[in-house]
């Protein structure tokens, strides 16, 4: 079995100091996804190259303290793939991707593993739009990707997809997150097959290709119908944690061959890392 884990860190500083090495010692996944590092080159630089016999790769973002993305691996990837071509969001280090080719294997012989960190739109409306933008350009190489390899994409999406997938739905419908556009989003990018001329993201382009066969969720091929053990972010206000007010917004999105190995699912939630809890996934193949 190959063990996948996504985390959200809120910095890896802040994480490290709550047990998360100690932690991934004991649980041992093959590799470990992760979003808001929240430092840069220097910061990591003989504190957080490796974690519990993992070698970390990273996304850092040029603003001190904001974003970053990482992957730890017990195994050496063929290629590094830091940033996805874009202009503005680069910048903001949201994108790292691993490649693990192997010719001569039978399953998966072109295999990415991605770490990525979607952003949000919270803080207000020019964030919302800078949302927007990247789910318009970002599904294209979605896309086009998936023509090539097969992959999984690890990460804080920052989008509930379903009702069943936050505590709240109701209040929610105009909130980024919750919004009609982003959950429209996801739902093209599940879609086994896209509509013709659907419109996947607001100012995005409409994308003609309906033979084209959907991502999987993963987690939701697992567990189709499940609402409260789906969580895996609680907000710091309140008492949204004790009371389990929590959403779904990290996910396994891959391609349909990859998914089709996914055996088991386990959101730990145990000890508090940071805001998000580490979602994991075994899949039946190995590197």
């Amino acid at each position: 079995m190959f063990k996948l884990t996504s985390l959200n860190l809120n910095g890896i500083r802040s994480a490290t100091s709550k047990g998360l090495e100690a932690w991934l010692e004991s649980y041992q996944p093959d590799c470990i996804c992760v979003q808001e590092v929240k430092a840069q080159a220097a910061d990591v630089q003989g504190k957080f190259e490796a974690l519990a016999g993992l070698t970390g790769y990273f996304h850092f973002a040029e603003k001190k303290g904001y974003s970053g993305v990482g992957i730890y691996s017990k195994h050496e990837p063929t290629d590094v793939i830091v940033g996805y071509g874009s202009t503005e969001f680069d910048a903001e280090g949201r994108y790292l991707e691993l490649r693990f080719d192997r010719p001569g294997r039978k399953n998966l012989p072109k295999l990415s593993i991605i770490s990525a960190y979607f952003p949000s739109g919270s803080s207000g409306p020019e964030r919302q739009e800078a949302k927007f933008r990247f789910l318009a350009e970002f599904y294209p190489h979605l896309l086009a990707l998936k023509q090539e390899r097969d992959y999984v994409l690890c990460g804080d999406i920052n989008i509930a997809h379903q009702e069943i997938d936050l505590k709240n739905y109701k209040g929610n419908k105009k909130n980024s997150g919750f919004l009609p556009e982003e959950r429209a989003w996801m739902s093209g990018l599940l879609a086994p097959t896209l509509p013709e001329g659907a419109s996947l993201a607001r100012g995005g382009p409409s994308l003609r290709a309906p033979e084209v066969q959907g991502m999987v969720d993963v987690y939701r091929q697992l567990q189709p119908s499940t609402t409260d053990a789906a969580y895996t972010w609680w907000s710091n206000r309140g008492q949204a944690y004790a009371n389990n007010v929590g959403w779904r917004l990290d996910y396994h999105l891959a391609t349909p061959a990859l998914a089709a190995l996914a055996k088991t699912e386990h959101i730990y939630k145990e000890q508090k890392f940071s805001d998000h809890a580490p979602m994991t996934v075994n899949y039946d193949f190995s590197l």
